[in-house]
Order: structure tokens, then C-alpha cells, then sequence
């Protein structure tokens, strides 16, 4: 077993629009801006606590990281639950089911109120606010975005940490075919070296966030985050705007996902073995040598 090496994100108090553009946002640089969320209401408010109380009888559906197998469809949610107990559960003990992209337009509207966009340069698609839910040592498996957004994730209640890639290290990451995702076997935090020898010529950039800490994550960056302790997110998304990027976004949502989900449905286990054997055998080929 190894261990991916990792230098650490920028971390700055605060910054100006002109700033981040200039660091950051043209250069295609993470960073974790601590005082974003300074005028956000939902800082001083927003708890799991504040949370259940607005849940009522609703229910949502959860994941956990389980691979899906065969004709299995990948985004079906594992359990269903009211959201107030799902809350009641982060509160009181770990736990590996999640909630996964909660638009709070279309789920808890009252809570548009407690956050604020930023004038930060970053176009924001305003239909798009949603939460993630994770329970103490859950993950979030290494995948990127796939309408390739640039990103602002904002962090409450507790701490979880964040490993992300930039796009140029889809190489060593092996990522499995019409997918956004890389293999499920492997282990993030203790890689098998010798199954999967590419990752050691990864280098991530690593952080931990804190209640009310805002995270930039460039398009198409790799985010692979851990939970811990209970708590939930919530991302602001800018679609990309160059048309390279339109074009592979326009194929990941039109092309790749259902062609994906056709393969599955006609040849189940077999696809899904074929291309990550397929895939694993060229990577340790083209990247796995010293």
C-alpha cells in the first residue's frame, strides 16, 4: 500500500474579484477563500439542527458507495428515507449513506434566503443551488463534474477533507470509460501500488474545510472528499463558456451517459468488466513503468 502524493490549496482570508480572477480563475488554480460566506445569513445559521426543522414529511433518496453491478442503473439511490431522520442519524452516529445533488429551488426554497452569489466573476446558473448530505467517514468516491462547470463549494457543520486532480492527471487516475469516474476498487487513502502503479505519478492538491469555507474547484477538475464529521455542502455552479468545453459537455450529457446506460441495459456485468479490464491493462502499459 502507498500513499498519492499531495501539495496543499491556497488558503486565503479573502480576495478580490479582480484577484481571483487573475490567480485563479484564468489560470484554472483551486483555492479556499475562508471568508466568502461572511454576509451569507446562512453562516451563523445553518446547522443540522436548522436543517430538520424546515425537513417536514419529506422524503430523499440515498447512496452509499457501493458499485452498481450489471444492468444495474448507476444513479439509483440505494434506500429512501425521511429527511428528518436521515438528519437525526448524522447527528448521532457515522454512517455511509449520503444525499446527493438536493436542489433546495425545487426542495427547501426558504433557504435561498440565507445564501448570497457572489460578485467574485463567476456566472452563476441560479437554477442549479443544491446540498450534499454526508454522514462521519463517508466519501465521496474520485469523479468529476460531468457538465464540466467551474465550481464553488461551500462547507457547514463540522470538517471534511478534499483531494482534488486537475484534468491533465486523468492519466494516472484510471478512470473507467463512458464514465466521470475512476475505478471503485481502489483505495484513495491507501492505494495499492502494485494493482495500480499510474497513481504513483499522481499529485493532488489537498485541504480541509471548516463551517462557512468556500472552495473553488476549476472545470473539470477531480474531487475525491471525505466527511469528517456529519455535515452537508452546497455548490454554486458557472457552466463553462468556452466552446471546447460546450462541445465535450454537450457529448458527456448526450452521448456518453446514454450510450453508457444502453450498453448496460443490453450486455449488463460483461460491459462493464470489459471496458475497466480493458482500461486498467492500458494504463499500467502506458503509465505504470518507473
Amino acid at each position: 500500500m502507498g500513499q498519492i502524493k499531495t501539495i496543499p490549496i491556497t488558503r486565503v482570508s479573502s480576495i478580490s474579484k479582480e484577484d481571483f480572477i487573475n490567480q485563479y480563475y484564468k489560470t484554472q488554480r483551486p483555492v479556499l477563500i475562508e471568508n466568502l460566506t461572511s454576509d451569507w445569513p446562512a453562516r451563523k445559521k445553518w446547522n443540522i439542527d436548522y436543517i430538520q426543522k424546515k425537513a417536514g414529511d419529506q422524503v430523499v433518496p440515498l447512496y452509499n458507495n457501493e458499485p452498481t453491478k450489471g444492468k444495474q442503473n448507476s444513479a439509483a439511490p440505494v434506500a429512501e428515507m425521511k429527511l428528518y431522520d436521515y438528519l437525526e442519524i448524522l447527528k448521532t452516529k457515522p454512517t455511509d449513506l449520503r444525499i446527493f445533488f438536493y436542489n433546495i429551488l425545487d426542495k427547501m426554497p426558504e433557504l435561498i434566503k440565507d445564501i448570497r452569489y457572489p460578485d467574485i466573476g463567476l456566472k452563476f446558473f441560479k437554477r442549479l443551488p443544491v446540498m450534499f448530505f454526508g454522514g462521519e467517514g463517508s466519501v465521496v468516491l474520485p469523479h468529476y463534474d460531468m457538465d464540466l462547470s467551474d465550481l464553488l463549494h461551500f462547507h457547514f457543520h463540522g470538517h471534511k477533507s478534499v483531494l482534488l486532480f486537475p484534468p491533465e492527471q486523468t492519466k494516472y487516475l484510471y478512470k473507467v470509460p463512458f464514465a466521470v469516474h475512476n475505478l471503485e476498487s481502489i483505495n484513495m487513502d491507501a492505494p495499492d501500488f502494485d494493482r495500480y502503479p499510474a497513481l504513483k505519478k499522481a499529485e493532488g492538491l489537498y485541504v480541509e474545510m471548516k463551517h462557512g469555507d468556500a472552495l473553488y474547484m476549476p472545470s473539470g477538475y477531480w474531487h475525491y472528499i471525505k466527511y469528517l464529521d456529519g455535515g452537508f455542502s452546497i455548490t454554486l455552479r458557472a457552466l463553462p463558456k468556452h466552446p471546447v468545453l460546450l462541445s465535450k459537455m454537450f457529448g458527456n450529457l448526450f452521448f456518453m451517459r446514454p450510450f453508457e446506460n444502453t450498453m448496460r441495459k443490453i450486455w449488463g456485468q460483461k460491459w462493464v468488466d470489459f471496458k475497466e479490464n480493458r482500461m486498467l491493462v492500458k494504463t499500467n502499459n502506458r503509465f505504470g513503468k518507473e
